[in-house]
């Protein structure tokens, strides 16, 4: 298991986003090492790789969502499906894998990354306008949704430099059955599944959590 690529982006504008200073999705490979540390709280930190730009920081970045991971065999699927190269990076991934378990990693589950990077596996990516704009692809939303393949956030432990090529290990599988693939269908089309979410404890994002114990509070009411 390693990584492929390292991939940051710099503001680009767009019409796709309400954010005057444009979106950060176009995330491109870079050579050498990236510093990754936490970049504080959501609303206030941004991105956890040093160089790379999260603009819209109302919904995205900050701790809870510092790095965002995507398999390389998923954008082989959906290269074939949609008939289009999709080069690493496309989806805004700060990092493309090969032979990791992106989408069936459990919530909670930790990564060592390059010797010295600690990763811990927070919740999936729910697609939005900027994803389907930048992409261009028509019902785009409803297609990656429909798919199951979200590709994961996961909060800084402990910082580290990383670049392509590092080894990528699982070092903590944590004692519950909520996979990544599992929480976006509570998070999207099955709600029914929300109040399993609570399972993974203290490493749940905090925004599930709170949608999970509302589910459970409506439902017992």
């Amino acid at each position: 298991m390693k990584l492929l690529s390292v991939n940051v982006g710099r503001p680009t504008p767009s019409e796709h986003t309400d954010s005057p200073a444009g979106t950060g999705i176009d995330k491109q490979p870079v050579d050498g090492p990236v510093a990754v540390a936490a970049p504080g709280p959501k609303g206030v930190g941004a991105s956890g790789l040093a160089g790379d730009a999260v603009v819209d920081t109302r919904h995205h970045g900050g701790d809870d969502q510092a790095v965002y991971a995507y398999a390389r065999e998923d954008l082989d699927a959906w290269q074939r499906e949609l008939g289009r190269e999709l080069g690493n990076g496309v989806f805004g991934e700060n990092l493309t894998t090969a032979g990791v378990e992106v989408n069936g990693a459990l919530v909670g589950e930790r990564w060592r990354i390059g010797g010295r990077l600690l990763l811990e596996v927070t919740s999936p990516r729910i697609p939005c306008r900027t994803f389907q704009g930048w992409l261009g692809e028509h019902g785009w939303i409803k297609r990656f949704t429909a798919a199951g393949a979200p590709g994961a956030y996961l909060r800084v432990l402990e910082p580290g430099e990383i670049r392509s090529g590092d080894t990528v290990e699982v070092v903590h599988r944590p004692d519950h059955d909520v996979t990544i693939a599992l929480m976006f269908r509570a998070l999207t089309t099955q709600r029914e599944l929300l109040p399993r979410l609570l399972a993974v404890g203290d490493a749940l994002h905090p925004e599930a959590r709170a949608k999970a114990v509302k589910y459970v509070a409506q439902a017992a009411s």
